[in-house]
């Protein structure tokens, strides 16, 4: 009778909880974002605070080319590089013994860098690649321009960097266009975008 009401008892809360499966297990921590992710959502924020304060405001749908090199043009006066005039004596000079009066300007890698993020942001919000204004001829053709002034005034030659075609890829297949929106040229200790933030208040004139 012992053994009958042995084998009768439940078992104990201690042996429950070690059948039961642990359901509470604590979430696994989510991965932050990487720098440049991090990088781009700000430069996105800020180009939409910027067409938010346009006068007048400009939808992200009815943006173009034009408005873009707009927006460049104004991400001048937070430049850091000085970019010798041609009248300036130390045009051409890379290390220049004496201040001087020319303007700083942003950087060609800067605005390449920032351009490439712009793009790849505008995509991932819903954009059309076919619409997407980063990559209007225009802004092509500005960075080309930005990129042979600046060497030149400042006696610096830029060098494209080649990618180097993988192995297994046919002869037959040309290799990959260096993009002028290359994400990976940016100019040592130039502006971050939270300078233009801070002061994306003003308004801006069509």
């Amino acid at each position: 009778m012992a053994a009958e009401h042995v084998a009768d008892r439940p078992p104990s809360s201690a042996s429950s909880s070690t059948a039961e499966p642990n359901n509470h297990r604590a979430p696994a921590p989510s991965t932050p974002p990487s720098r440049y992710e991090s990088q781009k959502r700000r430069d996105w924020n800020t180009f939409g605070q910027y067409l938010r304060n346009h006068r007048p405001p400009l939808a992200l749908s009815r943006c173009s080319g034009a408005h873009v090199l707009e927006f460049l043009r104004y991400l001048d006066q937070f430049g850091k590089t000085k970019v010798h005039s041609q009248s300036c004596p130390f045009f051409g000079h890379p290390h220049p013994p004496a201040p001087c009066p020319c303007p700083l300007r942003q950087a060609w890698g800067s605005l390449d860098a920032l351009i490439g993020r712009l793009r790849a942001a505008y995509e991932e919000n819903g954009g059309k690649p076919e619409a997407n204004p980063f990559g209007a001829r225009a802004v092509r053709l500005y960075l080309r321009e930005v990129r042979e002034s600046q060497a030149k005034a400042r006696g610096i030659a830029y060098e494209k960097k080649k990618r180097k075609r993988p192995p297994n890829m046919s002869s037959t297949v040309a290799p990959a266009e260096t993009a002028s929106t290359s994400v990976g040229v940016v100019a040592p200790g130039e502006f971050s975008l939270s300078e233009a933030s801070s002061n994306s208040q003003q308004e801006f004139v069509n």
